[in-house]
């Protein structure tokens, strides 16, 4: 596991203070489902950050949901740092998994996924001009509310750093599979099933064969899945159903491969004579490609052998972030420079404490990299936005 080669003083970092912002985020429940949750959390989190960043944030409510945006410094924003402080976790949660920090070991929910990562970015910004701070209220949703905001603000830096858990090993996370979400619904006409089935059209029989032809769509070569999972059809045993429907999950790692299952989906047509198809949904979040990555990734495994820390890995992971949205803009955009650890959404979730020096002098080092040398043109040289 990497822990970094000199000490917390020596990487110039306060470990103690990291974890007390993070314990007092992690103590004050989120789950994205409960508005009024996501609004006590974004007073701790304005609070904890105000005390760090020294200015107050902006408090952006969208359809009913608070997000928190620090702009720092009179000049443009050059380096995004982008986070979310809801969880998956149902209030009452502290009760039966308490935050706790023994054994170099911090646990709690909501700790890894990220509220230790928003303590890092707080840390890493403070006394900068030229970075900007987003801290999300529904990520864990898909960011409903907040997608254009998250956009927006990639549109205007030069680069994004997103504070998600790192992978396993304290790997970056360089890729990011793009996700699409249909609801496929069948049509067909109910007729008695014992007296006069041929006078019916199967939605059952439509489903399946919509079904197979969906699943035909994958191509696990090109690291592309396309998968029907939730199903449904009919109203009573005895009758021809009338109507069906099925849920698609789609994952890809490129923009190419969306494009050619969302073109295939909604060109689905009826297997059977009478029966009827409708697509609904699409492409949720655009994938985050190696190479939106690279030129970050390089830069950081040099501010890392620079620090004196171990050598930084990469991995490819199928969930997806905010990062995808970032790239999505054509922003470079480094995720999973968040804390290292384990369990996320999971009952042992945990945060280890070992490498946490490191992580933080990194993060800052490579904020102050990317301040000291423009790694994107200005927004303006790049044309109108996606």
């Amino acid at each position: 596991m990497p822990t970094g080669t000199g000490s917390a003083t020596d990487l110039g970092v306060d470990v103690a203070a990291i974890l007390d912002d993070a314990r007092e985020m992690v103590a004050c429940e989120s789950p994205s489902t409960d508005l009024a949750a996501v609004a006590r959390s974004a007073d701790v989190v304005a609070r904890v950050g105000e005390r760090r960043l020294g200015v107050a944030p902006e408090r952006i409510v969208l359809d009913g949901r608070t997000h928190l945006r620090w702009r720092l410094g009179a000049g443009p924003s050059r380096v995004l740092l982008l986070g979310h402080h809801d969880t998956v976790w149902p209030i009452g949660s502290l009760l039966t998994h308490p935050c706790t920090v023994e054994g170099g070991v911090m646990r709690g929910p909501g700790s890894l996924d990220m509220k230790v990562g928003l303590a890092l970015a707080f840390h890493a910004a403070a006394g900068r001009d030229g970075v900007t701070v987003l801290v999300t209220g529904d990520e864990e949703l898909g960011s409903p509310s907040s997608r254009g905001l998250v956009e927006d603000e990639a549109w205007l830096a030069e680069a994004v750093l997103v504070l998600e858990a790192a992978a396993d090993g304290g790997a970056l996370k360089v890729e990011r599979k793009g996700v699409s979400l249909y609801d496929v619904r069948l049509a067909g006409r109910a007729a008695h099933a014992g007296l006069e089935p041929e006078r019916g059209v199967n939605a059952t029989l439509e489903l399946a064969a919509q079904v197979q032809a969906v699943a035909a769509l994958a191509d696990p070569a090109a690291g592309t899945t396309v998968t029907p999972t939730v199903a449904r059809a009919g109203t009573t045993t005895n009758t021809v159903p009338a109507s069906g429907s099925f849920a698609v999950d789609v994952r890809v790692r490129t923009l190419a491969e969306q494009e050619r299952v969302d073109a295939a989906v909604r060109a689905l047509r009826p297997a059977l004579p009478g029966a009827g198809v409708e697509v609904h949904g699409g492409p949720n979040r655009p994938p985050l490609e190696a190479a939106a990555s690279a030129d970050l990734l390089a830069r950081a495994q040099v501010v890392a052998e620079r620090l004196g820390l171990p050598p930084l890995t990469a991995a490819a992971v199928g969930g997806a972030s905010d990062g995808n949205f970032t790239a999505g803009v054509g922003t470079p955009t480094l995720d999973g420079l968040g804390a290292i650890g384990g369990g996320a959404h999971a009952d042992d979730e945990h945060v280890l404490l070992d490498p946490l020096p490191g992580r933080a002098a990194l993060l800052r080092a490579l904020v102050a990299d990317l301040l000291a040398a423009p790694t994107n043109p200005a927004p303006a040289a790049r044309g109108a936005r996606p």
